[in-house]
């Protein structure tokens, strides 16, 4: 009986269009006689728009009060002092430990709000030290910390206070400014970015011989001075991502398919289809790649064997008043721009700066004033200490700039809606691992001597 009313359950979600579409031709034949079309269509099309209003703000509730009695913790990983490993091992970790892709029932997603978790892989230097963390739900932390000690055994893991929470404010009374932005791709996702394999860290070269691509992140982050802080954090959760199916009313389907169909299109100038001599009615396909295209269309097919992750990704630079007086640009708040330039190929993709918060979106004749600039990076402190990306407050989705036109968004000074993109284990792993040995940063806090469990023969 259970599976009978699951398939009922499936049935409804799967072909529900067709269903109101049955059921409003039903009513429009059974009514036209007594009310007339024109009587009739108004009043329905009323109740479509508010039963559709109703039913955003219920699952917008739901989801939020579900998301309110989820526990968060913020767990430092301090690397070991030898790392030994390539980022592969990370990349083995984030597939083990924060892949959660599961199926949602109709009760559990329409009643009960369940979402899909969400963890914040992050980088911070205060003062010139750098630390590695994660924020995860407080259930997944033993499955974390397992799968972190199965990859980098001598690494340590402890609960620390959210670091967010030593800058209260950034306003014009507080002793704080900043500036942030968050990143997109260049291109669509299709197209991977530079990864650890194209710099050959997958072949575990000798230490002197490493090209690390995080390094330029970690020197910089090491190189800042007392009172000056930089944070970086990618966010991710197992894509869910769908697209339109051309060709169909409703259909949809995932992103991997849609990195196929980007493929197909990006070779179309080089296939050719002709005509079979022994058989009129068959047709075949020939595609002639030229060999400049072979890395980046082998590329673009490597990048789909790989489990994907829906991604946002977030800078801040954060300093005291007195070394980063309001209104003013400071090489650091330049330089944090430039941070995965390392990660840009130009045949492929490359990561962005956009939303930033020094007021481009409401500069137009007249560049943003300080108060503005101040307002937008408070909104983007708050938005970074809630790690927002995904599941946004009502604020987000009313009053934003897609929402509001210009010039009425500059005027209330709308939300700048988020941007998120599907980057595989193999991409956040480069972007996001422990450097090996030949990074000798003073200020990368590691484990000074290794840990070992004590002899079995010791005396009782």
């Amino acid at each position: 009986m259970d599976a009978f009313f699951e398939g009922i359950e499936a049935g409804i979600i799967k072909y529900w269009a067709w269903i109101l579409v049955a059921i409003l031709v039903w009513l429009i034949f059974v009514y036209h006689l007594q009310y007339g079309i024109i009587g009739f269509l108004l009043p329905l099309f009323g109740v479509i728009i508010l039963g559709r209003i109703a039913w955003t703000m219920w699952i917008h509730y739901i989801q939020q009060d579900f998301i309110s009695g989820i526990d968060f913790v913020l767990l430092e990983i301090v690397p070991p002092r030898d790392v030994l490993r390539s980022p592969k091992a990370m990349e083995l970790f984030l597939t083990n430990a924060l892949y959660h892709w599961s199926m949602k029932g109709g009760k559990e997603e329409y009643w009960q709000g369940a979402v899909w978790f969400w963890f914040s892989l992050e980088i911070a230097s205060f003062d010139g030290q750098v630390h590695f963390y994660i924020r995860t739900p407080t259930r997944i932390r033993d499955l974390i910390e397992t799968q972190m000690y199965a990859q980098y055994p001598q690494a340590q893991i402890k609960a620390v206070e959210d670091y967010t929470l030593g800058v209260d404010e950034i306003t014009p009374q507080s002793a704080w400014n900043a500036w942030g932005c968050e990143f997109g791709l260049l291109k669509p996702e299709a197209f991977p970015i530079k990864t650890y394999v194209d710099y050959g860290l997958d072949k575990d070269p000798k230490e002197e011989y490493k090209i690390d691509p995080i390094s330029p992140v970690i020197e910089f982050f090491g190189s800042l001075q007392k009172g000056e802080q930089a944070w970086m954090q990618i966010i991710i959760t197992p894509s869910k991502k769908e697209y339109k199916t051309k060709g169909t009313w409703f259909g949809k389907h995932d992103w991997v398919e849609e990195a196929r169909e980007e493929l197909l299109r990006f070779l179309r100038p080089y296939t050719s289809t002709r005509q079979s001599a022994d058989e009129p009615t068959h047709f075949g396909t020939e595609v002639r790649v030229p060999s400049f295209l072979d890395r980046v269309t082998k590329a673009m097919n490597a990048k789909i064997t790989k489990i994907g992750f829906d991604t946002g990704i977030r800078v801040m630079y954060v300093a005291k008043k007195d070394i980063y007086p309001p209104g003013t640009r400071t090489n650091n708040s330049r330089n944090i721009r430039l941070i995965f330039r390392q990660y840009a190929a130009p045949d492929s993709n490359g990561l962005d700066r956009i939303n930033s918060a020094q007021g481009d979106r409401y500069s137009g004749l007249f560049p943003a004033s300080k108060e503005t600039v101040m307002l937008l990076a408070d909104r983007m402190l708050n938005e970074y200490r809630e790690r927002a990306f995904f599941h946004l407050p009502m604020r987000h989705h009313l009053f934003n700039q897609e929402t509001i036109p210009w010039p009425l968004s500059g005027i209330v000074k709308a939300y700048i809606h988020h941007k998120t993109f599907v980057l595989n284990v193999e991409e956040l792993a480069t972007l996001w691992h422990f450097p090996g040995q030949i990074m000798k940063v003073p200020t990368l806090t590691r484990i000074e001597s290794k840990e070992a469990s004590p002899p079995p023969n010791l005396p009782i």
